[in-house]
This record gives C-alpha cells, sequence and structure tokens, in this order.
C-alpha cells in the first residue's frame, strides 16, 4: 500500500489524536492573501478536517479534497454545521483542472504526498492571478533529556533506525522554500512559524504514534513491541511529558504569466 494511504484504515483515531494548526498560522495567511468573505480556497491533503474547520470559521468557500472515503466521511462529522465546505475524495493528481480558480491552495501536512512532477505546476494553474500557495506542517523538536535517550534505545532496538522525523523536512533546512524556487511559477516565498507544546500522557502518545505513517507501515508485532516499550518508559517518567513542537508555513504567491 502506498504510504500516503494508510492514513484512511485509522480515520478515526487521527481525528482525536491529531492537534490542530496554530490560529495565528490562520490569520498569518489568510492577510498574506488578502482574503475576503466567501474567496474560494482548494485544501489538499484535508485528512479529518483539522486545518479545514480553522479557515471554515473565517467564512472562506472552501473545497476539502483527500483520497481517503475514510478521512472524507470523518471529515464530513467534524464539519457539521459548515455549509461553505464542499468535500471531495480524489487526489490532487486526479483533481480536474477546470475547478477554479482559487484564490488560495493550502497544504496542511500533505504537499511531500503529491506527485512532485505535477504539484507546483497543476497549483498554479488552478490559482487566480496572484493567488498564493501555503504549505504548513508541524516538527516536533524536543523531548526531555532521560526521555529522549530512551525513545532512541528503543527505536533503535525495535526498528534499528534514529534520526530526524519524518516532519522535519518542514524545517528552514528542508526542500519546501527550494522545491518553491525550482518551480519558477512562484514568487518569493515567505517562511513564519509557530512555536507550541504538546502536552502527552502515555494514552495520548500511544494513540498518536499509531497515526504516524512510519509506524503504521511497521509489521503488527514490531508496532505493538516499540509502543509497548515506549509506554513502559513515559510511565517511569511519571505517566506525561511535554514535547516542544514547531509549526512551519511556507507561502507564495503564483508568479504572473
Amino acid at each position: 500500500m502506498e504510504q500516503r494511504f494508510t492514513f484512511d484504515q485509522i480515520a478515526g483515531a487521527y481525528r482525536t489524536s491529531r492537534p490542530d494548526y496554530p490560529e495565528a498560522l490562520v490569520d498569518d495567511v489568510v492577510a498574506y492573501a488578502a482574503l475576503c468573505r466567501g474567496d474560494p480556497i482548494l485544501e489538499i491533503g484535508c485528512g479529518t478536517g483539522q486545518a479545514t474547520k480553522s479557515f471554515a470559521k473565517r467564512d472562506l468557500q472552501i473545497v476539502a479534497i483527500d483520497p481517503g472515503p475514510e478521512m472524507i466521511r470523518t471529515a464530513r462529522e467534524s464539519l457539521v454545521g459548515f455549509g461553505n465546505v464542499e468535500l471531495a475524495e480524489a487526489t490532487f493528481e486526479a483533481w480536474p483542472n477546470d475547478r477554479g480558480p482559487f484564490r488560495l491552495i493550502i497544504a496542511a501536512q500533505s504537499w511531500h504526498w503529491v506527485s512532485p512532477e505535477l504539484r507546483f505546476v497543476k497549483a498554479a494553474k488552478l490559482l487566480s492571478s496572484e493567488g498564493v500557495l501555503a504549505i504548513f506542517g508541524h516538527v516536533p523538536t524536543g523531548l526531555p533529556g532521560p526521555l529522549l535517550e530512551q525513545f532512541k534505545d528503543i527505536s533503535l532496538r525495535h526498528t534499528g533506525r534514529w534520526g530526524p522525523p519524518p516532519e522535519a523536512w518542514y524545517l528552514p533546512s528542508g526542500p519546501f522554500k527550494g522545491w518553491f524556487d525550482e518551480s519558477g511559477l512562484f514568487g518569493p516565498v515567505e517562511h513564519r512559524h509557530y512555536p507550541w507544546t504538546w502536552r502527552h500522557t502515555t494514552s495520548s502518545y500511544a494513540k498518536f504514534l499509531g497515526t504516524r505513517s512510519d509506524i503504521r507501515m511497521l509489521t503488527q508485532s514490531v508496532r505493538d513491541a516499540l509502543v509497548d516499550d515506549l509506554s513502559a518508559a513515559i510511565d517511569r517518567h511519571g505517566g506525561g511529558f511535554d514535547m516542544d513542537y514547531e509549526t512551519h508555513l511556507y507561502m507564495a504567491r503564483r508568479a504572473p504569466n
């Protein structure tokens, strides 16, 4: 199974275990794109609607797509009462080229799943003149020292791997700004970041791990043993911990034709 489709199997857990996006980020995107009430936006990979809801509260007209039928079903439950959101089961690759134009396209923790040959070209075609593409994602940046060492030992023992988390590609050292620049289809990239802290219990962290694609791709026995040992480490630490996070945002306007 392609890794991006593993999320659909655990849509309900994804909705309850994944964090929302900073309200300041949403405000910054809306201001940068100079959006007004009712302006059309497209969301790529909406998942269960975490980012969708925040933008819907700004009275924007949203089309939100995701390839997972369970993700779309769960997002529909989460967005009951928002008449300004249209949900559609589709990949961005398969989305019709004649829908639009949109004043804004957003991708929350999803842009890396889209075909590299198509993503910027199609986004530029679907945007209005000087429309904005905004890409953003969460990055874990710090664990308490004692837990960090234990997590490292446990991960190496069960998977043979330890290193920066997959989300690290959203850091400024990652590829996003370069991808914008290399496309030649967008103006200068604006980067902003938003630090925050996520308080976890043993239970909440185990549920969160169950929604990570890299963990989902492990065999059931390896996954269970890994989560059990990490949970035991958290219990020994007092049953909870604070994890530092940053949410990184990259946005740019479509270049003139």
